[in-house]
């Protein structure tokens, strides 16, 4: 991260300037990454995993002794501040599981709404410098209530071929163990099209950078659903000497 104190005015412009590629060469690399996944499956994601996030050792998919031991690596405050989120989201999303009336229009005619889960879910949630185990829990716990069958996570690992211990205390907290190790627009891929390791999914949520975002736009060609192209946060602090930091 760069720190900037106090710059000139005039820089401001320049300073808040996106790094970015072209439309078309952004749409180009994406492309060949799709087709890669499609046609070499397992072997294109592991070769793009590498070249992007870590070096992977092992299979994609993270075992059940990495998500058991993830909790230990968590200090307790922080664990504690993950299980009171948990809850606060579970009781938001619990009042959307409503009984819908059944409505008789007409002698013998009864109408209602009925809500089905998705079968199959993928949910991407990014990692490098800041995962984002925030977003597992804005994902993984509607996906629960609302009875999904099959939920998998992909997430890429740092450097040292390892996910986010994070991701995964996160993720064992709400019963979810297919995790994969796999980032960037390969993942969309993955779970787009399926691989030996990583299953296809019906619907693919979840935020990312550019290359996951135009994935998903792409993907959607082919008949799978996203929930929406996610655009970049934005997180403006204005805070002055009587502010409180816990808050």
């Amino acid at each position: 991260m760069k720190t900037l104190i106090l710059p000139e005015k005039e820089s401001w412009e320049k300073l808040c300037e996106r790094p970015g590629i072209s439309k078309d060469d952004l749409e180009n690399v994406v492309r060949d990454i799709l087709e890669s996944v499609k046609t070499r499956s397992d072997k294109a994601v592991l070769y793009y995993a590498r070249k992007f996030d870590g070096e992977l050792t092992g299979n994609l998919k993270v075992t059940p002794e990495e998500i058991q031991e993830s909790e230990e690596l968590i200090p307790k405050p922080l664990r504690d501040a993950i299980k009171f989120a948990k809850k606060n989201i579970e009781t938001f999303h619990s009042a959307q599981l409503l009984r819908e009336p059944v409505i008789e229009t007409v002698n013998g005619v009864r109408c209602w709404r009925k809500s089905v889960p998705i079968e199959k879910v993928g949910l991407y949630i990014p990692g490098g410098s800041a995962p984002l185990f925030s977003t597992l829990l804005m994902l993984g716990i509607p996906a629960k209530l609302a009875g999904c069958k099959k939920i998998i996570i992909c997430t890429p690992a740092g450097k040292d071929g390892k996910v986010s211990s994070l991701v995964l205390y996160t993720a064992k907290l709400l019963g979810i163990t297919d995790i994969f190790k796999v980032g960037g627009a390969q993942a969309i891929a993955a779970m787009a099209y399926g691989t030996e390791s990583i299953p296809n999914v019906y619907k693919i949520f979840g935020p990312g950078n550019q290359y996951v975002t135009k994935a998903k736009e792409m993907i959607q060609r082919d008949g799978i659903a996203i929930d929406m192209p996610a655009g970049p946060s934005e997180v403006l602090v204005i805070a002055d000497n009587e502010a409180i930091p816990n808050l």
